[in-house]
């Protein structure tokens, strides 16, 4: 299978990047390069014959055009984004243009190709989204989010990410495009861009810099590891049933004090300090502008259809993200002077 994949030098795109290869297939991926891009996330499989990479910005209509014209491929998996809160917060116009008129602009190419070749029976668009599309939960783990939740978004980045959403359900009614769509929880592992909150705790805890949490920590989230995520969206792509969406979660929730105190236990163990524990570095700070409460997906759909669970339980993924970091000072050396890595983002009134 030949699988056209955006944003595939960035975090999530390039594990799948790295995993379809893997596996056998041919990838196609199309990336614009932004300040979240990194090639060497997919440096392992570069030299493959494989892979093949174009540099084409998903706002750039004639760009996709030529991508699918000249690789032909048998699927798409769409991931490329902007997709940090509290950038969307200070800058919404990126995710705008990227993340709705990107989209818009990719399912167009998308069905033009398909229609051209005939419309190929196992041709599908597969939409990569998120669970923040649903707003927040209470504080009540019996409530989690279903594919059934009404779209509720409090932030531009996730507003921008619920309109791409309803526009590949209409291009699916209105036009018989067959897509699939899913929607993951908070993703975290090797090659996650330092300025999300796993990769900043273990990035400011080795530099004795305070490890930021909004607010007073009390804010849930499901997490995934990255890898695992992967291998489901490869599935949904090859078995998901058409129009149909499934939500996708690591069953692993956490506030946001407990994961970075576990992040702290975990680097007391691997990297001691001379005296002291990591989280006597833990400091709160002002909470981002409409902070969301919780997340949780309830991943039934994907279990019982296709049945997929997480291979790892957030303990083992977190000691695995440590470890890679601990061991990868060049990677994330290089992105740390990218603009505002490193800066309290967000907090625009």
């Amino acid at each position: 299978m030949k699988i056209l994949i955006t944003g595939g030098a960035g975090f999530i795109g390039s594990a799948v990047v790295r995993l379809a290869i893997a596996r056998g297939h041919e990838v196609v991926n199309v990336d614009a390069l932004t300040y979240a891009a990194c090639l060497d996330n997919v440096a392992s499989v570069s030299d493959s014959p494989l892979y093949a990479f174009e540099q084409v910005d998903i706002r750039n209509r004639a760009g996709l055009d030529t991508v699918f014209a000249t690789h032909k491929p048998d699927v798409v998996m769409h991931l490329a984004a902007e997709s940090h809160v509290d950038r969307s917060i200070d800058g919404p116009g990126d995710f705008i243009e990227t993340n709705i008129s990107g989209t818009f602009n990719m399912l167009e190419a998308a069905r033009k190709y398909w229609v051209e070749a005939g419309k190929p029976e196992g041709f599908r668009f597969h939409h990569i989204s998120t669970d923040e599309v649903f707003g927040s939960l209470p504080n009540d783990r019996s409530v989690m989010f279903t594919e059934e939740t009404p779209y509720d978004p409090r932030s531009p980045y996730s507003a921008s990410k619920a309109s791409s959403d309803h526009l590949v359900r209409a291009w699916h009614e209105t036009y018989g495009l067959p897509v699939v769509l899913t929607n993951c929880s908070n993703n975290y592992g090797p090659f996650h861009f330092p300025e999300k909150l796993v990769p900043v705790i273990i990035l400011n805890a080795l530099a004795g810099k305070d490890l930021p949490i909004y607010g007073d920590g009390s804010n849930i989230r499901d997490w995934l590891y990255v890898e695992d995520h992967a291998d489901a969206l490869l599935l949904v792509v090859e078995k998901g049933a058409l129009g149909r969406s499934y939500n996708i979660g690591g069953e692993n929730e956490r506030s946001n004090l407990e994961l970075v105190k576990s992040l702290c236990a975990i680097l007391d163990e691997k990297r001691p300090k001379s005296s002291g524990s990591y989280a006597d570095q833990i400091t709160f700070v002002t909470d981002r502008p409409g902070h969301d409460a919780r997340y949780a997906i309830d991943p039934s759909r994907i279990r019982t259809e296709l049945g997929w669970r997480p291979s790892v339980t957030i303990d083992e993924g977190l000691a695995l993200t440590v470890a890679w970091y601990l061991s990868n000072e060049h990677w994330w050396r290089a992105l740390q002077n990218r603009h505002g890595v490193g800066e309290r983002l967000g907090v625009t009134a």
